[in-house]
């Protein structure tokens, strides 16, 4: 599943080549998880603004229409559980999972998602309408300034999930998906398992030092390509091939050389080492 890392790597691929360019023609296939919520016809004309993220959300703001004042708004994109956004060149036959097509004065923006759970929503701001109510209740951004030990911290209090669980969830800070998760936990020599009112501040301390340390190498190495991820260019992802826990059960931990334990969370899997992260 595409998580913030791979969503950012999708969005650096893309903001510069759109930046300005000018919708020509909207393509919709089969469904995709929600309606896009207006006449594909109406965002003909209008201009790619800008290319943002919120969470694992890519909203692209649009320019009002030629001669309609004050009608931009934008749409706002996921990809789901298996999609992944293409800009190309030339435009070519949609296949079978390709759903919705932008074709813009810089290229044909395809959005391929097998599993048709992705999306592309209009929406009159990214604050409101559709977009708004999507966005609402989203956690602090882990790559921003108000992701604080103390936030977290204060977020964890009360909850007896496990921690892992807690940083899934998406409400104290948003984006930390599945594998970043395990890896940061390590990192910050944290029991997966513990529960998150347990979780001191000190350990806070370190728990968000190692939210940022992952993400930011996560973004840096293009993401992870466990199956079929690409960005828009089609460059797959290499943070996998550097993970230190996550894959790698039965394989010796890299810090103490002790046996990688896999065990089920919330029906995902959770990797970690019994030795180096504690309760």
């Amino acid at each position: 599943m595409p998580e913030l890392p791979e969503v950012e790597v999708t969005r650096l691929s893309l903001v510069d080549r759109l930046r300005g360019a000018e919708i020509g023609d909207v393509r919709l296939g089969k469904p995709l998880r929600w309606p896009l919520g207006c006449e594909p016809s109406s965002l003909v004309g209008r201009r790619l603004l800008d290319v943002t993220r919120r969470g694992k959300y890519l909203w692209f703001a649009l320019g009002d229409r030629p001669g309609v004042v004050a009608d931009g708004g934008g749409l706002l994109l996921h990809l789901g559980m298996s999609g992944s956004l293409n800009l190309s060149a030339q435009a070519s036959p949609p296949g079978p999972w390709d759903h919705f097509d932008l074709t813009t004065t810089r290229g044909l923006l395809r959005l391929t998602d097998p599993r048709r759970f992705g999306a592309a929503v209009w929406s009159p701001s990214r604050d409101g309408g559709a977009a708004g109510k999507l966005l609402a209740g989203l956690g602090v951004e882990p790559l921003e300034a108000g992701f604080t030990a103390a936030l977290l911290h204060a977020g964890l209090r009360g909850r007896r999930i496990a921690v892992k669980q807690a940083l899934l969830a998406g409400d104290i800070v948003v984006g930390v998906g599945n594998i970043y998760a395990s890896e940061a936990l390590f990192l910050a020599g944290i029991d997966p398992r513990t529960p998150g009112d347990r979780i001191s501040l000190a350990r806070c301390v370190r728990l968000v030092d190692a939210v940022r340390t992952v993400l930011s190498r996560a973004v840096a190495l293009g993401g992870s390509t466990l199956r079929d991820f690409r960005d828009a260019h089609g460059m797959g992802g290499a943070f996998q091939n550097e993970a230190r826990v996550y894959d790698r059960e039965g394989e010796p931990c890299t810090a103490c050389g002790g046996a990688v334990r896999r065990i089920v969370q919330g029906q995902r899997s959770t990797y970690f080492c019994p030795h180096c992260q504690r309760r």
